[in-house]
C-alpha cells in the first residue's frame, strides 16, 4: 500500500440497471477495508496486540511467536503459528551494517489459488490465460540496522510548558510539566539535560526553585534540583523527575520561579554562567486529571495527526549480535522499551484484576507511623499525642536608622502557636553559607553569641537577647540590646519553642490570639526588577487565603499567590502579609532592593 491516506472515503451507490465490472468490486473492498484501518488507527495506534514474542534459540535462531500486531496505517498482521526462522535467512540480514539490528514485522498480501479466464480466450503466446482467485492477508519479517529505523513523529502540543535553565553548543537543560495543572493534585515535574554535539563532556547543574501554589514531599515551596557529572552522547536526553502537590489557591495562574542567586552549572568542572531569576508560567484549572488530558487529546485536529505519516512496520525486538568472519552471531533479544504494546479492550477486566495487585496509595506504608505530623503542619494538631509539642518561625527586630551601642529594641508580640502554659522559647541567628565539603548553600542556625564562631565569615550584630514568655496568653516577646554600634534595619531570627505538658494547664481558647501566620524569609535582598516567593506558614491554624499588599506606592509589584518582582529603584520596600477572612492575623516583609555590580556601571 503506497498511499498511506486513506480518506476521503467514497462507496458504491447502486441502481436498476447497473453495470458491475471488476473496477466497482475492488471499490467495494478498498472502502470497507480503508473505513476499518482507519478506526484501527484512530482507536488504537500501531503495535502488538498479543504475542509476537521474539526469544533466541540458539547463537544463529529465532523462534517469534503467534500474535496479532497492527500497523501505522491501521493494517491488521496476524501470525498465525509461531516461526522458526536463521538469522540469515529473514530478510535485510544480507544489509546489515551494525552490530545493533531490529527485528520487524510488516502487512504482505500474496495472491493465490489460479483459476482461467473463461472470457479473455487465449494471451499472445497461444496459451489460455489463468488469474489468481484470492488474496492471502500474510506477514513478512525483515531486519533492519536500529539507526535506520524511522523516529516516530512528536506533534506540538500545547500540554506542556518548559523553561530554559542553560544552553551552549554541547547541553540544554531546561524544566518541563504540564502548562495547566489541576488544584488538589499531584503533578510531575521534569528536569531535562540533552546532549548537543558530539563532544565527551560532563555537565552538573543544581539550583532551588520557589513554588507558589506547589508544595513538595517535604511540605514546603522550596525545591531543590540537580544533575551531576551527566555524561550523555550525541542527542541522548536524560531526566529527572520531581513530584509536587498542587494547592487549592484561589488564582487562576502561578509560576515556578529559579531563586535568584543559587543557579551553578559546570561543564568538565569549569563553572559556567547560569541564568536565574526566570519563572515558569502554569495555569490552574479545577478539570479532573483525565478530564484534562482527554481535552487536549480531543484538540489535535486530522490534518496534525496526518502530517508525522506513519510507519507500515511493527518493530518486535532489538537484537544485539555479534560479528564474525563468516556471520553474525545474536548475543541479545531486547524486547522491553523496543515493542509497543496495544491496550485492547477485551483486556480491561483481567487488567483490573492484575492491578490490584500493587498499591496504589503509597501513603499506607506510613500508618506504622503513629502521630506522625504531616507535611507543613505546626503547633499541638501536628504533634497530638506526644509528651513534647514543638513549634518553629522567624522573628525580626527593627532597629530603625540611629540605632547606637547600648540601644535596647523589641519585637512585636508573637503567637508561638503551643496554646497558653509553661512554654520554652530559645531564638538564634539564621544564615545561609557555601558548604565547602558538599558544595552546595546550606541553612545554619546559631543560638548565643555568633562572635565565638571565629572561623566562619558572618556578618550578626553583636547583641545581647532576651525573651519574656507570656503563658497565659500563648505568646513572646523578645528584646535585643546592641553592644556595638549597627546599620542594619532590622534584626533577623530563628526562633524555637517547646511546651511541655503539666497538669496546671490552662485550657487553649479557640479566639484569635493563639492563630498568627510568620513568612519564611522575611527579608530577602535581591537587585532590580527580580523575583522572589514569600512563603507563608500557619501557626495553630488552618491553612486559609492569603492575600499580598505593598504599603507603599512605587514599591514594584506582588501577585495574589505571593511573587513579588523588585522596581528598578533601590530601597527598602514593605510588604503586608494577611489572612482574607480574619485580616487581624497578618505579618510583614521586607524587600531590600540594590542594583547589581552589571546595573550600576550602565552609564
Amino acid at each position: 500500500m503506497n498511499n498511506t491516506k486513506l480518506y476521503p472515503f467514497e462507496r458504491n451507490r447502486y441502481y436498476a440497471g447497473k453495470m458491475l465490472t471488476s473496477a466497482d468490486f475492488q471499490a467495494e473492498q478498498t472502502y470497507f477495508n480503508n473505513k476499518r484501518r482507519f478506526v484501527n488507527n484512530l482507536m488504537y495506534g500501531s503495535g502488538v496486540v498479543c504475542g509476537c514474542g521474539v526469544f533466541s534459540l540458539d547463537d544463529l535462531s529465532l523462534l517469534v511467536e503467534s500474535g496479532v500486531a497492527i500497523d501505522g496505517l491501521g493494517r491488521e498482521i496476524v501470525v498465525e503459528s509461531s516461526v522458526v526462522k536463521k538469522l540469515s535467512a529473514i530478510e535485510g540480514f544480507e544489509n546489515l551494517r551494525t552490530d545493533e539490528a531490529c527485528l520487524c514485522l510488516r502487512y504482505r498480501e500474496e495472491p493465490i489459488h489460479t483459476v482461467y479466464t473463461v472470457n479473455q480466450g487465449t494471451g499472445e503466446d497461444g496459451r489460455e490465460e489463468y488469474e489468481y482467485n484470492r488474496i492471502s492477508e500474510s506477514y513478512q519479517l525483515f531486519l533492519m540496522d536500529r539507526e535506520d529505523d524511522a523516529a516516530e513523529y512528536e506533534m506540538e502540543s500545547e500540554f506542556f510548558t518548559s523553561l530554559t535553565l542553560f544552553e551552549d553548543e554541547d547541553f540544554l537543560v531546561k524544566l518541563s510539566m504540564p502548562a495547566t495543572v489541576c488544584r488538589g493534585k499531584n503533578v510531575r515535574l521534569e528536569l531535562i539535560v540533552q546532549k548537543l554535539s558530539s563532544q565527551n563532556r560532563k555537565l552538573s547543574y543544581r539550583a532551588v526553585l520557589q513554588t507558589p501554589v506547589f508544595l513538595t514531599s517535604e511540605g514546603t515551596h522550596e525545591l531543590s534540583v540537580e544533575i551531576r557529572d551527566a555524561s550523555l552522547v550525541e542527542g541522548e536526553t536524560l531526566k529527572k523527575d520531581y513530584w509536587l502537590h498542587t494547592q487549592e489557591a484561589p488564582v487562576i495562574d502561578t509560576s515556578i520561579l529559579v531563586e535568584s542567586g543559587t543557579a551553578r552549572v559546570s561543564v568538565d568542572g569549569a563553572a559556567k554562567e547560569a541564568p536565574s531569576g526566570s519563572a515558569l508560567n502554569i495555569a490552574l484549572t479545577d478539570m479532573k486529571p483525565g478530564d484534562l488530558v482527554s481535552q487536549e487529546l480531543g484538540r489535535i485536529s486530522l490534518e496534525m495527526k496526518s502530517m508525522g505519516g506513519a510507519k507500515d512496520y511493527v518493530c518486535l525486538a532489538d537484537l544485539k549480535l555479534v560479528r564474525t568472519e563468516n556471520a553474525y552471531i545474536i548475543e541479545e533479544v531486547l524486547e522491553k522499551g523496543i515493542k509497543n504494546y496495544i491496550m485492547a479492550p477485551s483486556q480491561s477486566r483481567m487488567r483490573s484484576q492484575y492491578m490490584e495487585y500493587f498499591s496504589k496509595d503509597p501513603d499506607i506504608f506510613r500508618s506504622g507511623e503513629p502521630n506522625r505530623p504531616a507535611a507543613g503542619e505546626t503547633g499541638p494538631a501536628a504533634w497530638q499525642g506526644r509528651a513534647i509539642e514543638a513549634a518553629s518561625g522567624v522573628l525580626e527586630i527593627p532597629l530603625g536608622e540611629n540605632a547606637r551601642r547600648g540601644d535596647v529594641r523589641y519585637s512585636g508580640e508573637i503567637m508561638h502557636g503551643l496554646g497558653k502554659g509553661n512554654v520554652h522559647v530559645e531564638i538564634g541567628y539564621e544564615y545561609i553559607a557555601e558548604d565547602p565539603a558538599l558544595g552546595i548553600t546550606s541553612r545554619n542556625t546559631i543560638y548565643g553569641n555568633p562572635k565565638l564562631f571565629r572561623d566562619e565569615q558572618l556578618t550578626a550584630v553583636d547583641v545581647e537577647t532576651a525573651v519574656k514568655v507570656m503563658n497565659d496568653k500563648g505568646s513572646f516577646i523578645v528584646a535585643a540590646k546592641l553592644l556595638e554600634n549597627v546599620n542594619y534595619l532590622v534584626l533577623t531570627y530563628r526562633w524555637v519553642a517547646i511546651r511541655f505538658p503539666a497538669g496546671n494547664d490552662l485550657d487553649r481558647s479557640e479566639n484569635y490570639s493563639d492563630r498568627s501566620i510568620s513568612v519564611d524569609t522575611p527579608t530577602v535582598v535581591m537587585g532590580t526588577r527580580e523575583n522572589f516567593y514569600f512563603h507563608v506558614r500557619y501557626n495553630n491554624m488552618e491553612a486559609c487565603s492569603i492575600a499580598y499588599e505593598l504599603t507603599e506606592p512605587g514599591s514594584g509589584e506582588i501577585t495574589s499567590d505571593g511573587v513579588y518582582t523588585s522596581p528598578a529603584k533601590e530601597g527598602v520596600y514593605e510588604i503586608r502579609v494577611y489572612c482574607v477572612d480574619m485580616p487581624v492575623i497578618c505579618t510583614y516583609a521586607y524587600a531590600i532592593v540594590k542594583k547589581t555590580g552589571a546595573e550600576t556601571e550602565e552609564p
